[in-house]
C-alpha cells in the first residue's frame, strides 16, 4: 500500500495524502464491515423492516427540518421520546431479529454466503404447474363450497404466521389442498402457507382486518384475508364457504367473486418470470451475471 502511495506522489506532485499507514488488519476490518452492512440492507429488502424503514426515514427527515428550523417545544419533545423510539424499535422489529439470529445458528450459514455451483434458472415465485393445481382445486372447492384459505408469500417472508400453524412443507398439488380444506379432517381449520412450489404450513392464524369498509356479510375467512394482506405483500386466495364465491385479497383490497380464468391471470401476473444465468468461480469471482 505505501509503494502504491509513493507512486502516486511521484506520478502526480500535486496529489497529497495525510500521513496514514494502513494494515492487514485495517482493510480486514473494512471488508467485513463492508459485508455486515451489505448483509443488513438484504435483510431490510427481504423483511417488513424495509415497509417499516420508510416510515422511520420520514420521521428521521421531520425531526433534521425540526432541528434546522429550532422548533424549541418539538426539539425537547424528540429528546424525551428517543429513548422510547429506540424501544419501540426493538418490539416492532423483534420477528426479524429472532430470525437472524436463527440463520446465525443454522448449519447452511457459511455455504449459503458463498454460493460455488453454476446456477441458471427461470426466476419465479413458482412454478406454471403450481398455477394450473391452486386455480383447479379452488375451482372444485367453489363448487362444492368448501370454504379455504390460501396465503401466496412474495418477497415479505411470512415465517411469523407459519409457527403459529403446523409444518407440511409439501409439494403443492390440487389433491394436497382440496384433501386440507375438506370439513372434518385436522388441517381444514385456518390458512395454509404457500412459499413456491410448495404448501410450507396449515392451520395458520392470521391478523383480521378492522377495515369498516368491509362488508358486514363478510366473515372471519375473509377479514383474515385480507387482514395479512395488509401487514404484507402476500396475495391471499379465500373460497366462502357459505357462497362458494372466489375472492382475492392483496394490499389490502378485496376483489370478490372471481372466475378461475381471473384467478389464473392473476396469479400469472403474480410470477413475475425472468431468465436468470449466473456463475460463480471462488477464485475467479462472478463471471456471469445476466438477467
Amino acid at each position: 500500500m505505501n509503494k502504491i502511495l509513493n507512486w502516486l506522489k511521484g506520478f502526480l506532485p500535486w496529489f497529497k495524502l495525510p500521513s496514514i499507514s494502513i494494515t492487514i488488519t485495517d482493510i480486514l476490518e473494512i471488508i467485513i464491515l463492508a459485508f455486515l452492512v451489505y448483509k443488513l440492507l438484504l435483510w431490510i429488502k427481504n423483511t417488513r423492516a424495509w415497509t417499516l424503514l420508510k416510515g422511520i426515514l420520514t420521521i428521521v427527515f421531520c425531526v433534521c427540518i425540526i432541528y434546522l428550523l429550532q422548533m424549541d417545544t418539538l426539539i425537547y419533545i424528540v429528546n424525551k421520546g428517543l429513548s422510547i423510539a429506540i424501544i419501540t424499535a426493538v418490539v416492532v422489529f423483534q420477528p426479524e431479529l429472532r430470525k437472524v439470529l436463527e440463520q446465525l445458528g443454522e448449519k447452511k450459514f457459511i455455504s449459503s454466503l458463498l454460493p460455488l455451483d453454476n446456477v441458471r434458472s427461470v426466476q419465479q415465485l413458482f412454478s406454471d404447474k403450481t398455477v394450473n393445481e391452486l386455480v383447479k382445486a379452488t375451482v372444485e372447492m367453489a363448487k362444492v363450497k368448501t370454504g379455504a384459505l390460501i396465503v401466496i408469500e412474495q418477497k415479505e417472508t411470512l415465517e411469523e404466521y407459519e409457527r403459529t400453524g403446523i409444518k407440511l412443507d409439501a409439494l403443492l398439488t390440487s389433491q394436497l389442498l382440496i384433501n386440507i380444506f375438506e370439513h372434518n379432517t385436522p388441517l381444514h381449520d385456518g390458512a395454509i402457507v404457500v412459499r413456491g412450489d410448495r404448501v410450507t404450513a396449515a392451520t395458520c392464524y392470521l391478523p383480521l382486518s378492522d377495515n369498516m369498509k368491509l362488508s358486514k356479510a363478510l366473515g372471519t375467512r375473509h377479514r383474515a384475508g385480507v387482514g395479512i394482506s395488509e401487514v404484507t405483500d402476500s396475495l391471499t386466495v379465500i373460497v366462502s364457504e357459505e357462497t362458494g364465491y372466489i375472492s382475492v385479497a392483496y394490499r389490502g383490497e378485496l376483489q370478490r367473486n372471481i372466475s378461475g380464468e381471473e384467478l389464473k391471470e392473476r396469479l400469472i401476473v403474480l410470477q413475475n418470470k425472468s431468465i436468470i444465468s449466473r456463475k460463480f468461480k471462488i477464485w475467479k469471482g462472478w463471471t456471469k451475471n445476466e438477467e
